[in-house]
């Protein structure tokens, strides 16, 4: 349940936490629910309640056995602040990532109402990075409980880009994925939404990420935008309190 991942903008994901239901329409062609499905029907143990919330006591602990450090998405397979998972499971996994500050972890939740009202009694040591997903308009409220946070890095995961998100508000706010829906059923993503993201993100000093342009095969599509690639990330070691960090930028 911690597996090197070709997702671009990390290393490797840890799955404390299983299993997940939709809340909007960035969820309608879910991937971990495609994957988890398959799983089930292999015989995974872990999966054994398919795609059904399902806490993985064992993992909880498992980053504190890695020395080297490593850049790890946090519950890729679910929601860490799904309103089935107890507060008292988030808060140890949160103790896990503030005993481990040779890693950076990255969190990206959907939820962030309850995000919001969980904030005040988690620790925010500056090695946790903070997401909400924004695939369109009607979620953009999600950005302004993610601004409330005191994460050292904020970030926002426009993944899969659904429609134009023209007044992004990107104060306090470090780093912004873009990316085309992907897989089966695959919903078409305009190249003028990515254009004003980018041009938002180039006005405000926000590191911008390009994922891909998505499609039934993505790798046909690739992931160049304008003759290149946007790696952007922010430094992982954010200094908190910032509301702008200098971008690290890999091709």
């Amino acid at each position: 349940m911690a597996t090197q991942t070709r997702i671009e903008w990390t290393q490797m994901t840890w799955n404390p936490i299983t299993g997940c239901s939709k809340v909007s329409q960035g969820c309608k062609h879910c991937y971990a629910e495609r994957f988890a499905r398959r799983l089930k029907a292999m015989g995974n143990t872990r999966y054994r309640n398919g795609f059904q919330v399902t806490v993985h006591e064992d993992l909880i602990d498992l980053p504190r056995r890695w020395q080297a450090p490593r850049l790890i998405f946090v519950n890729s397979m679910s929601d860490l602040f799904h309103e089935q998972i107890p507060l008292g499971v988030i808060q140890r996994i949160f103790q896990t990532m503030e005993a481990c500050p040779q890693h950076t972890f990255q969190i990206l939740t959907k939820r962030s109402e309850r995000l919001r009202t969980c904030a005040s009694v988690l620790p925010w040591p500056a090695n946790v990075w903070m997401g909400v997903s924004v695939e369109d308009q009607r979620v953009v409220d999600r950005v302004h409980d993610l601004q409330a946070i005191p994460a050292a890095v904020r970030f926002l995961s426009c993944e899969p880009l659904l429609g134009p998100l023209n007044h992004l508000p990107l104060q306090g706010i470090h780093w912004v994925i873009v990316g085309g829906e992907s897989g089966p059923g695959a919903r078409p993503m305009d190249p003028a939404w990515v254009d004003e993201i980018l041009a938002q993100c180039r006005r405000v000093g926000v590191a911008f990420f390009f994922k891909q342009w998505g499609g039934v095969w993505k790798s046909r599509a690739g992931r160049v935008l304008h003759g290149r690639t946007f790696n952007e990330m922010p430094p992982l070691t954010a200094p908190r309190g910032k509301d702008t960090c200098a971008l690290s930028v890999a091709r």
